[in-house]
């Protein structure tokens, strides 16, 4: 039976995917300063008109990555907070699945990270709109466990996302010492702290 013929979308859709993912390695592995638009289209397969037909450089490629990261954690993280079971857990098996790859993850992170702030400070916003993306999903999570509005939570989520990016970090250069589900722990040790206190009577 002959394979069926992608349209003209989906042919796009996978060119683009392919080379998200050749970018991401290249720039793991030769940083985005190193990582030439050849490279990344040779690896994906393609030609440099290939990759100019969906990117117009490299930085939108960086923006793209970002961005595709991101969601895709948001949207995997929401879905084991509204499913049944122990959400705790379900966090733990997620992070110790994540961790088989987290040192390309980390590479590529802190590379995007840094290729970011070496550009003038007013065309660092799309590194803000990730952060603040990122923050977004996990302040409603945070405000939801301690049952306080957004505005209380906010800084609690801050604290947490700044833990998961020095775990992650510590855990790339000494694994045997840092579990894959440290940050879960972490998180609860920090919501603790944060839980509001029952007020005393007197005595």
């Amino acid at each position: 039976m002959s394979r069926q013929r992608l349209s003209r979308r989906e042919s796009q859709v996978l060119t683009r995917s392919r080379l998200l993912d050749a970018a991401a390695e290249v720039f793991a592995e030769h940083g985005v300063a190193g990582a030439s638009v050849e490279r990344i289209a040779d690896r994906a397969g393609y030609t440099r008109g290939a990759f100019y037909g969906h990117f117009p450089d490299k930085d939108a490629v960086v923006a793209a990555l970002l961005d595709e990261r991101t969601r895709r954690e948001r949207e995997e993280v929401a879905q084991l907070a509204a499913g049944e079971g122990d959400t705790w857990e379900a966090l733990r098996a997620w992070h110790r699945e994540r961790s088989a790859h987290l040192e390309e993850w980390l590479a590529l992170r802190l590379e995007l990270v840094r290729h970011t702030l070496r550009r003038p400070p007013g065309e660092r916003s799309v590194l803000a709109q990730r952060e603040a993306y990122a923050r977004e999903a996990l302040t409603g999570a945070v405000a939801r466990e301690l049952g306080t509005d957004a505005a209380e939570a906010e800084f609690t989520a801050l604290v947490i996302h700044a833990l998961e990016d020095g775990l992650a970090i510590q855990r790339a250069i000494d694994p045997d010492s840092v579990p894959p589900d440290a940050i879960v722990a972490a998180t609860e040790i920090v919501l603790r702290g944060a839980r509001p206190t029952e007020p005393r009577g007197d005595d």
